[in-house]
C-alpha cells in the first residue's frame, strides 16, 4: 500500500483530455490533482470549464507551475509538448506522461536525458513499468494496433486495409468547421485519406513484432478515417488475407490478450456503446474464406487518451493496472 497519494500536475487541463483526466483522478484512490494548469482559464474554477465536475471539485485553474509533484501529464496540443519541456526544466524525479504525438516515434522519442517509452500496455507493459517518461498513443493508433498486434506477432501481416470512424471529441475541444454541431449532425466525411498522422506510430509498433512489415511495401497500412456524427468513440475495421485455420487465428487473439484485462475478444456483434465511457477495447473477428475482418472499438477519450494515460501511471507506480478505471459503459 502506498503511504502517500501520487501528486499529479496537469498541463493543458482545460481541454477534453485534461478534463477527462481530472474526472478519473477524482475517483482514483491513490492519486490527487495537485494543480491543473491553463493559461486561458487561470483563476477560474475547474468546474466552470468542465461542468460535468460541478459539485465534485472546488479546484481552480492556475498558470503557475510547481514541481512538488510525482507525475506530470501533458495534455497540450500536438507540437506543444516538446516546446513546454524546452521552456520548463522538469526535475528528473518527476515522471512524465505526454498525450500529444510529439514523442511517439523512435526518431522523436528522446528529449534531453529522457527517453520516452511508447505507452501501449498491451505491447510495452514491462518497459512502461520502468519508464520515467511515456508517449501516450493516439486514439486511432490504439484501436488499430490492438486489432492487429496478434497477427503481427505471427508475422501474418502484409497489406492491411483499415477503415475507421471517430467521434467529435477526437478533434479536441477547440471548435472548428467540422466539429460544429450543425455540420457534424447527420453527417459523415472521410478525411486524411491514406495519410493519417497515426500511421507512422502504428507501423512502428507492429514492426516490434513483425520487423519485415513494410520492407516490400512502404505503405503496409492503408487507412481511411471518417468523421462521425457522435461525440465519443472509435470503431475500426481491418481487412486482411490470412493463410491460417480459423481456430488458429482466434487462438492468436485470445492468447495474446489473456493477461490484458482491458482488451477482450468477443463473439457477439460489436457495437460502439459497449465501450463508450470505459477504458476497454472490444475486438470481434469475422471470416469469409481466407479473408478476415477484425473490428475494434474504444472510447476516444479513455482507452484512446486519458484512461490509457492513467493505466500507464498505474504501471509506473506499481499499482494494479485497473486502479481508478472501473468504469461501466453508458449502454442506454
Amino acid at each position: 500500500m502506498m503511504p502517500n497519494k501520487i501528486r499529479v500536475g496537469i498541463a493543458g487541463a482545460a481541454g477534453y483530455t485534461g478534463g477527462e483526466l481530472i474526472r478519473i483522478l477524482l475517483r482514483h484512490p491513490h492519486a490527487s490533482v495537485a494543480w491543473a494548469h491553463s493559461h486561458s482559464q487561470a483563476g477560474k474554477p475547474v468546474s466552470h470549464t468542465h461542468d460535468d465536475l460541478v459539485g465534485l471539485t472546488d479546484g481552480v485553474f492556475t498558470n503557475q507551475l510547481s514541481w512538488d509533484i510525482d507525475v506530470l501529464f501533458l495534455c497540450v496540443g500536438h507540437g506543444e509538448a516538446r516546446k513546454f519541456l524546452e521552456a520548463n526544466e522538469v526535475p528528473a524525479h518527476i515522471r512524465i506522461i505526454d498525450l500529444s504525438q510529439d514523442f511517439r516515434l523512435p526518431s522523436t522519442s528522446t528529449m534531453g536525458q529522457r527517453q520516452f517509452v511508447y505507452g501501449l500496455p498491451e505491447l510495452n507493459r514491462d518497459a512502461i513499468r520502468q519508464a520515467s517518461a511515456i508517449a501516450n498513443p493516439g486514439c486511432f493508433a490504439t484501436a488499430i494496433q490492438l486489432a492487429l498486434l496478434p497477427l503481427a506477432q505471427h508475422h501474418a501481416l502484409d497489406t492491411v486495409y483499415v477503415t475507421g470512424i471517430t467521434g467529435s471529441t477526437g478533434a479536441g475541444q477547440s471548435p472548428s468547421a467540422t466539429t460544429h454541431f450543425s455540420w457534424r449532425a447527420s453527417n459523415i466525411q472521410a478525411y486524411k485519406t491514406l495519410n493519417h498522422q497515426h500511421l507512422a506510430e502504428v507501423t512502428a509498433s507492429l514492426q516490434q513484432l513483425q520487423p519485415d512489415l513494410g520492407k516490400q511495401n512502404d505503405m503496409p497500412i492503408r487507412f481511411v478515417p471518417w468523421r462521425g456524427d457522435f461525440p465519443r468513440g472509435i470503431f475500426v475495421t481491418a481487412q486482411v488475407s490470412l493463410d491460417a485455420f480459423d481456430h488458429e487465428v482466434k487462438q492468436w487473439y485470445t492468447r495474446f490478450y489473456a493477461e490484458h484485462q482491458f482488451t477482450q475478444v468477443i463473439d457477439s456483434p460489436l457495437h460502439l456503446k459497449q465501450v463508450v465511457n470505459t477504458n476497454r477495447c472490444f475486438i470481434q473477428l469475422e471470416q469469409q474464406g481466407e479473408y478476415w475482418a477484425i473490428h475494434a472499438a474504444i472510447d476516444t477519450l479513455l482507452k484512446g487518451a486519458s484512461g490509457e494515460a492513467v493505466q500507464n501511471m498505474n504501471l509506473m507506480f506499481a499499482l494494479p493496472e485497473d486502479t481508478g478505471l472501473d468504469l461501466k459503459a453508458n449502454y442506454f
